[in-house]
């Protein structure tokens, strides 16, 4: 019972640095955003964030993780869920892509974050990029269809456009994949 306490603490313990972290580097950009940054905006000593993490950078692939992973498991709902091949692929791109979009933009350092990931974290962005490709797949069918719809996706983004922008040009896409 004790360690279940202990467990939950470290669990909203880490997810207080996570968050904070995520602000300080949508606000300042990672270079610019130091541990002591993180620190004061958790509210926590920087001894305490070494208890968790090895530096910034394992700060920022546990941040990229932490903004997906949680969304994996509602995308799969959707999927096994009734609807459309039109509305679960709308679903599935609505959770993993607009809601994180959402978190972020705006954010002064939102362009730099996303490349960041690409540059920082290849092997992170990889694994989620296999787990969105396996999800698409599941209802486009095709490998190849299913990543020509996520480089479409892609394309989607470079302006940085409002969520609302963003799910529009979404809905468009995915009439034209799933008529």
């Amino acid at each position: 019972m004790v360690s279940t306490k202990g467990d939950e603490r470290d669990a909203m313990r880490r997810a207080e640095i996570l968050e904070a972290a995520r602000e300080c580097f949508l606000q300042f950009g990672y270079a610019k955003t130091s541990l002591d940054d993180i620190a004061r905006r958790a509210n926590i000593s920087r001894p305490l964030i070494y208890r968790k993490f090895k530096n910034k950078e394992d700060i920022f692939a546990a941040l990229f993780d932490f903004m997906l992973e949680g969304r994996y498991p509602k995308a799969e709902q959707a999927l096994a869920g009734p609807g459309s091949k039109r509305d679960k692929l709308f679903r599935v791109y609505e959770l993993l892509l607009l809601e994180p979009w959402d978190e972020m933009v705006g954010a002064p350092m939102a362009a730099e974050f996303y490349e960041a990931c690409s540059r920082l974290l290849p092997e992170v962005e990889a694994k989620h990029e296999r787990l969105l490709l396996k999800l698409t797949q599941a209802i486009l069918e095709t490998k190849e269809l299913s990543e020509v719809f996520m480089l479409a996706v892609d394309g989607l983004q470079g302006d940085l456009p409002a969520t609302r922008v963003l799910r529009r040009r979404l809905q468009l896409l995915v009439e034209r994949f799933v008529p």
